[in-house]
């Protein structure tokens, strides 16, 4: 699915131009607020006009290294995971063992298409989203108120047998060769996965071990090579597995073992009832609605890059961070379009039955968490709960298009542009508190967008002012 030229496909109700969007917003926003203003509900003035606006750029995915990418769709017992990775080398060298609360059949193993994860990345990713401001003389109304590892060659069943490890189920499922294998103790899993090719780093025992301990069986897939060629993709397709258990969490700890740095995990949640948190790490909302300055625009992976690295240093990267939380009903502004009801079950959302309208999919709540975490970090699978909470929540940042218009046209705009410097100021301080930048850096670029913090058409006006008509006459 192509998924690049998703927010152009606007639904009917929206205006066919920006600024008729803007508008419309505007006028939906202020019925809302009167509503609010009639029923007293005041305090709930900043939520109402959190969002709107029009959809301008994405942060995905893409704009880190080494990212993973799990969906994960649960409903009371029952889950469903979806495991996106960013292989790109010879498939003879790929390999994953992941840890799995049961013996999985063949039937709970499958193989979908990467372009439903990026469509998942895409509609849930953190947004630039701008207005443009209003003609001050004609004001609107107000209203208050794991680890990569090598080709597996086969091996008998004695040895495994021998070293305590029993194979309890081998399949072939789209191009990848399965197996489930349970042992009777770490060293002895150990040597078999490495004897069997398997590039496990040392200190892997105690977590095998700690797997083991919880009854826990290991997932171990390679590439069939004939059947990959098949397949005729030069990438490999995400795998996904399907069981029940008591535990909502995300196995982590075998991938940190040998991983050269710190690592990007990008977890996507679909739950029925409300957003997901973890249980055993803090998770913290980015900072969002924030105004940005105007040259953002130019730069917007740069400046989502430099904010998501400063607030990890911050919290000493020791927290899992909520970039999106919605349910699938519908989005504002959208940086895709919703998901399909074949989409969500595609990826597991098993109550959502098959034609189910746009009101029905309200139903699967989706919640973005992305986590930077090393070994030292997080010493922890990751445990997550569902809460009853549907509160909306998106990483948005908010530019400011200034108004084209003359200063003398009203007193209005006299007031406008005196109020402008201040305001460049303050998109100014929250753009180097977002990201650490410089404030001498960011004055500097928007200065060159015409943002200036200096009142200059006041200042020439002043002088115009003090000027006898003659001075003005001839002047360049």
């Amino acid at each position: 699915m192509n998924t690049s030229g998703a927010h152009d496909r606007r639904r009917e109700t929206h205006p066919t131009s920006k600024q008729q969007r803007h508008i419309a917003c505007r006028q939906v926003r202020g019925i809302v607020l009167v509503s609010l203003v009639l029923l007293g509900l005041s305090a709930l003035l900043t939520a109402a006009e959190a969002f709107c606006g029009f959809y301008v750029a994405k942060a995905d995915t893409k704009l880190f290294n080494k990212a993973s990418k799990v969906a994960i769709a649960r409903h009371d017992t029952k889950t469903v995971i979806t495991m996106a990775n960013d292989y790109q080398g010879d498939p003879r060298e790929f390999a994953i063992v992941i840890p799995v609360p049961t013996v999985l059949e063949k039937e709970q193993i499958h193989v979908t298409e990467p372009a439903i994860i990026d469509h998942l990345d895409a509609y849930t990713a953190p947004r630039l989203v701008e207005y443009f401001d209003p003609d001050p003389c004609r004001p609107m109304p107000v209203f208050s108120a794991l680890p990569r590892s090598a080709q597996p060659t086969p091996q008998s069943g004695d040895t495994a047998a021998t070293l305590g490890v029993t194979i309890e189920a081998r399949y072939t499922v789209g191009e990848y060769d399965i197996l489930i294998l349970s042992a009777a103790e770490s060293a002895g899993l150990e040597t078999w996965l490495r004897q069997n090719g398997y590039k496990i780093p040392a200190g892997a025992s105690p977590v095998i071990g700690s797997y083991l301990d919880k009854g826990m069986k290991f997932f171990v897939a390679k590439v069939n090579l004939k059947e990959h060629a098949k397949h005729g993709a030069t990438y490999l397709r995400p795998l996904q597995i399907a069981f029940e258990s008591d535990n909502f969490m995300l196995p982590i700890l075998l991938g940190t073992i040998n991983a050269s740095g710190p690592q990007e995990l990008f977890i996507f949640t679909l739950t029925k009832n409300g957003k997901v948190e973890t249980t055993n790490y803090q998770t913290k909302k980015l900072p969002s609605n924030m105004h940005v300055p105007l040259f953002v625009k130019q730069e917007f992976g740069e400046f989502y890059r430099a904010m998501f690295d400063h607030q990890v240093t911050k919290d000493q990267m020791r927290a899992v961070y909520m970039e999106y939380a919605w349910d699938m009903g519908w989005c504002d502004p959208c940086a895709a379009d919703p998901l399909s009801v074949d989409e969500l079950r595609e990826l597991g959302v098993f109550w959502q039955e098959p034609g189910a309208t746009t009101r029905q999919r309200r139903d699967v709540f989706v919640t973005r968490l992305h986590a930077r975490y090393t070994a030292a970090n997080f010493p922890e699978d990751m445990r997550f709960r569902e809460t009853s909470d549907r509160t909306n929540f998106q990483g948005r940042y908010i530019l400011h298009h200034l108004w084209k218009g003359e200063r003398t046209q009203c007193s209005a705009a006299e007031q406008y542009f005196a109020s402008l410097p201040k305001r460049f100021e303050t998109e100014a301080r929250n753009l180097a508190t977002l990201t650490g930048w410089e404030m001498a850096a960011i004055r500097e670029k928007m200065a060159a967008q015409g943002q200036s913090f200096e009142d200059k058409r006041g200042m020439e006006r002043k002088e115009d002012k003090e000027r006898k008509w003659y001075h003005k006459l001839w002047r360049k």
